[in-house]
């Protein structure tokens, strides 16, 4: 954490890897105006909150302001999709659509980090980061994967579509079992959705295919980091089975 108003607009000016501001819910002063105005220039999550949280987060004079400060560089996604093309790869990117729980994000990325998966994609708000927490529970795979936060996973998915990804939306909706799509000669993207909500219609709309994971219990449905291991694997077994026929 960074706290104290000038310390945090120092932080965001010197392009540090900033996740998210708390500011005190009643701060206005010019220091805090001053950080609203620079941070606009960015896709920092900035949330009002009572002066007790921010007491409970430090007892050090925090002024009203903290930051929490990711614990890695986050990549960006047109930086990474040429760079993936250029070393000859057939890419595969997970996105995750408004994942929350750190649980989740950090078992999904270690799946992830096993299988391949050239890169992680998240949103700048309302979704998981990289923090201790959700390190500790990728057992260190989000040290090993790139993770690309971006202002719109609707817009990461018109880019990736744009780039020439398949783009496959995990949800109970689809007619398609998972296993009937090919995902062996082309690049693909995933996309997964949040635990309460899953894919917002906007992207599922936008995506190329939408699979399902058949259920045959009482449950509705699994967990998304479950879900994730499964549809990754899919990925993975069709790929090594198109290579061992070429």
């Amino acid at each position: 954490m960074i706290f104290g108003t000038r310390a945090v607009i120092e932080a965001v000016l010197a392009r540090k890897e900033v996740d998210k501001i708390l500011i005190r819910r009643d701060l206005q002063n010019d220091l805090s105006r001053e950080l609203f105005q620079i941070v606009k220039e960015t896709n920092i999550p900035i949330q009002r909150v009572p002066l007790e949280k921010l007491d409970r987060l430090t007892r050090k004079n925090h002024q009203g302001v903290i930051a929490f400060i990711s614990a890695v560089t986050y990549q960006k996604l047109d930086d990474i999709v040429p760079f993936l093309y250029e070393e000859g790869k057939n890419p595969f990117i997970v996105l995750l659509d408004g994942v929350t729980d750190v649980r989740n994000f950090g078992a999904i990325a270690r799946t992830c980090e096993c299988a391949g998966v050239n890169a992680l994609v998240i949103p700048a708000h309302n979704s998981v980061s990289v923090n201790a927490d959700a390190i500790k529970t990728s057992a260190g795979a989000l040290l090993n994967i790139p993770v690309c936060k971006e202002a719109s996973i609707t817009e990461a998915i018109r880019f990736l579509k744009n780039c020439g990804y398949k783009v496959a939306a995990a949800t109970e909706k689809a007619e398609n079992e998972y296993t009937t799509i090919d995902y062996a000669a082309t690049p693909v993207a995933l996309v997964l959705g949040g635990e309460d909500r899953g894919i917002s219609f906007d992207n599922l709309r936008i995506c190329d295919e939408m699979v399902k994971i058949p259920i045959l219990g009482n449950i509705a449905s699994l967990n998304v980091s479950a879900a994730a291991a499964v549809l990754i694997y899919e990925v993975v077994r069709q790929r090594t089975h198109f290579l061992s026929h070429i």
